[in-house]
Protein backbone atom coordinates (compact mmCIF):
# COMPACT_ATOMS: atom_id res chain seq x y z
CA UNK A 1 0.00 0.00 0.00
CA UNK A 2 2.81 2.41 0.85
CA UNK A 3 4.51 1.61 -2.46
CA UNK A 4 1.41 2.60 -4.39
CA UNK A 5 1.04 5.79 -2.40
CA UNK A 6 4.68 6.77 -3.01
CA UNK A 7 4.35 5.88 -6.68
CA UNK A 8 1.25 8.07 -7.10
CA UNK A 9 2.89 10.94 -5.25
CA UNK A 10 5.92 10.89 -7.57
CA UNK A 11 3.78 10.65 -10.69
CA UNK A 12 1.68 13.64 -9.62
CA UNK A 13 4.62 15.80 -8.57
CA UNK A 14 7.81 14.77 -10.30
CA UNK A 15 10.74 17.08 -9.81
CA UNK A 16 14.30 15.91 -9.14
CA UNK A 17 14.07 16.23 -5.35
CA UNK A 18 10.90 14.17 -5.18
CA UNK A 19 12.31 11.52 -7.52
CA UNK A 20 15.36 11.25 -5.25
CA UNK A 21 13.05 10.94 -2.27
CA UNK A 22 11.09 8.28 -4.15
CA UNK A 23 14.24 6.22 -4.70
CA UNK A 24 15.19 6.47 -1.03
CA UNK A 25 11.70 5.41 0.03
CA UNK A 26 11.81 2.43 -2.34
CA UNK A 27 15.11 1.27 -0.81
CA UNK A 28 13.64 1.63 2.69
CA UNK A 29 10.53 -0.30 1.67
CA UNK A 30 12.66 -3.04 0.13
CA UNK A 31 14.66 -3.35 3.34
CA UNK A 32 11.52 -3.44 5.45
CA UNK A 33 9.83 -5.96 3.14
CA UNK A 34 12.92 -8.17 2.96
CA UNK A 35 13.54 -7.89 -0.78
CA UNK A 36 17.29 -7.50 -0.32
CA UNK A 37 17.91 -10.41 2.05
CA UNK A 38 20.49 -11.95 -0.30
CA UNK A 39 22.95 -9.26 0.84
CA UNK A 40 23.27 -10.87 4.27
CA UNK A 41 24.59 -14.13 2.77
CA UNK A 42 28.04 -14.86 1.37
CA UNK A 43 28.74 -14.78 -2.34
CA UNK A 44 29.21 -18.56 -2.27
CA UNK A 45 25.83 -19.11 -0.60
CA UNK A 46 24.07 -16.86 -3.10
CA UNK A 47 25.81 -18.49 -6.06
CA UNK A 48 24.99 -22.02 -4.93
CA UNK A 49 21.37 -21.00 -4.33
CA UNK A 50 21.19 -19.45 -7.81
CA UNK A 51 22.53 -22.62 -9.44
CA UNK A 52 20.22 -24.87 -7.45
CA UNK A 53 17.25 -22.64 -8.26
CA UNK A 54 18.05 -23.04 -11.95
CA UNK A 55 18.05 -26.81 -11.47
CA UNK A 56 14.83 -26.81 -9.46
CA UNK A 57 12.39 -27.48 -12.29
CA UNK A 58 11.71 -30.88 -13.89
CA UNK A 59 11.69 -29.40 -17.41
CA UNK A 60 15.16 -27.95 -16.87
CA UNK A 61 16.43 -31.26 -15.53
CA UNK A 62 15.02 -32.97 -18.64
CA UNK A 63 16.63 -30.37 -20.92
CA UNK A 64 19.99 -30.83 -19.21
CA UNK A 65 19.68 -34.61 -19.45
CA UNK A 66 19.00 -34.36 -23.18
CA UNK A 67 22.02 -32.12 -23.69
CA UNK A 68 24.20 -34.50 -21.65
CA UNK A 69 22.83 -37.53 -23.47
CA UNK A 70 23.70 -35.97 -26.83
CA UNK A 71 27.22 -35.28 -25.54
CA UNK A 72 27.39 -32.38 -27.98
CA UNK A 73 25.63 -29.11 -28.66
CA UNK A 74 21.88 -29.35 -29.31
CA UNK A 75 20.34 -26.93 -31.77
CA UNK A 76 16.65 -27.74 -32.20
CA UNK A 77 15.87 -31.29 -31.15
CA UNK A 78 14.48 -30.49 -27.72
CA UNK A 79 10.88 -29.78 -28.75
CA UNK A 80 10.42 -33.21 -30.34
CA UNK A 81 12.37 -35.00 -27.60
CA UNK A 82 10.58 -33.46 -24.62
CA UNK A 83 7.11 -32.78 -26.00
CA UNK A 84 7.03 -29.26 -24.59
CA UNK A 85 6.13 -26.10 -26.47
CA UNK A 86 8.96 -24.18 -28.11
CA UNK A 87 8.21 -21.12 -25.98
CA UNK A 88 8.42 -23.20 -22.80
CA UNK A 89 11.73 -24.73 -23.80
CA UNK A 90 13.09 -21.33 -24.82
CA UNK A 91 12.22 -19.87 -21.42
CA UNK A 92 13.90 -22.75 -19.58
CA UNK A 93 16.96 -22.53 -21.83
CA UNK A 94 17.16 -18.82 -21.02
CA UNK A 95 17.10 -19.55 -17.28
CA UNK A 96 19.75 -22.24 -17.63
CA UNK A 97 21.94 -19.97 -19.73
CA UNK A 98 21.53 -17.02 -17.34
CA UNK A 99 22.66 -19.25 -14.48
CA UNK A 100 25.74 -20.30 -16.46
CA UNK A 101 24.88 -24.01 -16.46
CA UNK A 102 24.74 -24.05 -20.26
CA UNK A 103 26.16 -21.84 -22.96
CA UNK A 104 24.74 -21.04 -26.34
CA UNK A 105 26.32 -20.23 -29.66
CA UNK A 106 24.61 -18.86 -32.73
CA UNK A 107 24.89 -21.17 -35.72
CA UNK A 108 23.00 -19.87 -38.72
CA UNK A 109 19.39 -19.19 -37.81
CA UNK A 110 19.47 -21.21 -34.59
CA UNK A 111 21.22 -21.22 -31.24
CA UNK A 112 23.03 -24.36 -30.18
CA UNK A 113 23.32 -25.17 -26.48
CA UNK A 114 25.86 -27.24 -24.59
CA UNK A 115 26.90 -27.81 -21.00
CA UNK A 116 29.22 -25.17 -19.57
CA UNK A 117 31.98 -27.36 -18.08
CA UNK A 118 33.45 -24.62 -15.86
CA UNK A 119 30.13 -24.03 -14.11
CA UNK A 120 29.47 -27.77 -13.78
CA UNK A 121 32.85 -28.28 -12.09
CA UNK A 122 32.15 -25.40 -9.74
CA UNK A 123 28.67 -26.76 -8.99
CA UNK A 124 30.06 -30.22 -8.31
CA UNK A 125 32.62 -28.74 -5.92
CA UNK A 126 30.13 -26.47 -4.13
CA UNK A 127 27.50 -29.21 -3.73
CA UNK A 128 30.18 -31.62 -2.54
CA UNK A 129 31.39 -29.13 0.07
CA UNK A 130 27.83 -28.39 1.14
CA UNK A 131 26.83 -32.06 1.48
CA UNK A 132 30.07 -33.14 3.13
CA UNK A 133 29.66 -30.49 5.84
CA UNK A 134 27.60 -32.96 7.87
CA UNK A 135 30.17 -34.65 10.11
CA UNK A 136 28.04 -36.80 12.35
CA UNK A 137 25.97 -39.81 11.34
CA UNK A 138 24.20 -39.84 14.72
CA UNK A 139 20.56 -39.03 14.56
CA UNK A 140 19.63 -36.06 16.70
CA UNK A 141 15.88 -36.20 16.15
Amino acid sequence: MAFLYVHKFVVLKSNKTQIGLYKILIVILQLIMGLTKSEIFSAEQNHLAQLLKALAHPARIAILQEIMKANTCICGDLVTELGLAQATISQHLKELKNSGLIKGTVEGASICYCINPETWQLLEKEIGNFLSAVKSTNSCC
